[in-house]
């Protein structure tokens, strides 16, 4: 009994964006104490432990640990994704084109932005690596609302829905992105094969088909079969979310993408994404030069910039050509100047781009262990810095809005 008293609290305690965003950290943070441990059990036993294999070779699957954290659980956060994308196409906020159009712009320039600065840090270095372009391009959504919660008071409703808006349409074009320029030796047999299971899948959910004995083997063989694929297999728990209906039927109390989100968001945030930040953010920086040689290096640079100021200069610079030389508009209680401490927000890649990262470099190299630091230095700095300007920009909003109102009084008064 004491140990679900446990579960039931931190269940309800991932309810709030900002632990769910906490529990991440302390992961990473565990991961990278432990990578650069001195003493006996520390950086070699997380090297060891890290790669230590398991699971039937003769079925491709001897995977090392780290390995499974990102093929393999990592599906269930994607899966997740799916739900959520299906959802905002569906019912949400991408539903309406004319409402959703900005922030879906928005953020292919906050795609552009990142690479931009980071093709521009290659290019003005004397030993430039172009492999690591695609690392900044992501926004954590869980991550960045969470820090927009926090540090948000004073900024209207209508700035969460942006930032929700640009995040989830940026998932969907990171999701592409890793389907297309990270696949390697593309079999299309077995892609046939997961693209089939797919279908029966989406087949029987909307047919109401629901039972977990029926659908769980069926995502375990689309997964299977997308592995082999040659495309990274996390796309097949996206493609699956997305044949979830997210209309309720008569006589339905929610729609089944409510259901099965609330069925494994505790497990995705929980304890899938955490483990993958667990051994991702696992980077010996002790043996790979130091902190200031992981720094000076041009992949790092490119990525621990290009996460906050490419997307506080492609996102700002993006909404401001829209509104002011096309005719689009944002919603009438934000402007210009909510968008940019936004933008530092969006900074914060941390999930998809870790996995990118991974994916970017060999395993094991300096210039993956680089990265992967990158990636949380500017996620840190994202963080830091976005918080900072969100809460200045909210203060100085409430300011303006309680002066309003005594002038609004005084005119009533007279």
């Amino acid at each position: 009994m004491a140990h679900r008293n446990i579960l039931q609290r931190y269940r309800h305690s991932l309810e709030n964006e900002t632990m769910a965003g906490l529990v991440l950290i302390i992961g990473a943070v565990i991961a990278l104490i432990w990578a650069n441990f001195p003493a006996a059990g520390g950086r070699a036993a997380y090297a060891t432990f890290a790669s230590t294999t398991f699971g039937p070779a003769a079925l491709h699957l001897n995977l090392s640990l780290s390995a499974w954290a990102s093929d393999g659980l990592l599906a269930i956060f994607f899966f997740v994704v799916g739900l959520e994308l299906k959802e905002e196409f569906t019912i949400g906020s991408l539903r309406d084109i004319r409402k959703a159009l900005v922030p879906m712009l928005a953020a292919v320039c906050g795609m552009l932005g990142p690479i931009g600065v980071y093709l521009i840090v290659q290019m003005l270095s004397a030993t430039p690596n172009y492999g690591g372009w695609a690392i900044p391009v992501a926004t954590d959504i869980a991550f960045a609302l969470a820090v927009l919660s926090l540090f948000g008071k004073g900024l209207p409703p209508a700035a969460r829905t942006f930032l929700m808006t640009l995040a989830v349409v940026d998932d969907l074009l990171g999701i592409i992105l890793i389907a297309i320029f990270f696949a390697t030796d593309l079999n299309f047999l077995f892609l046939g094969a997961s693209l089939l299971v797919i279908a029966l899948f989406g087949f029987l959910v909307q047919k109401r088909i629901t039972h977990w004995y029926i659908l769980v083997p069926l995502g375990i063989l689309a997964w299977y079969f997308m592995h082999l694929s040659g495309i990274h297999a996390t796309i097949a728990g996206v493609a699956l979310g997305l044949t979830v209906p997210a209309k309720q039927r008569t006589r339905e109390d929610s729609s089944l993408t409510r259901v099965f989100t609330e069925k494994l968001e505790f497990l995705s945030a929980g304890f899938v994404l955490p483990i993958f930040a667990f051994f991702a953010a696992g980077v010996n920086v002790v043996d790979t030069g130091g902190v200031f040689d992981m720094l000076s290096d041009p992949i790092a640079e490119g990525v621990y910039l290009g996460l906050p100021l490419g997307k506080f200069l492609g996102i700002t610079c993006g909404v401001f050509i829209m509104t002011k030389v096309f005719p689009l508009r944002l919603e009438n209680t934000i402007n210009l100047y909510d968008i940019m401490p936004i933008s530092l927000i969006a900074g914060i890649g941390f999930t998809v781009s870790l996995l990118i990262a991974t994916l970017s470099f060999t395993p094991g190299t300096a210039e993956s262990a680089h990265a992967r630091v990158a990636v949380l230095a500017g996620t840190l700095i994202s963080a830091v810095v976005g918080g900072a300007a969100t809460k200045l920009r909210g203060h100085y909003r409430m300011r303006i809005a309680d002066k309003t109102d005594i002038r609004t009084s005084q005119q009533s008064y007279q």
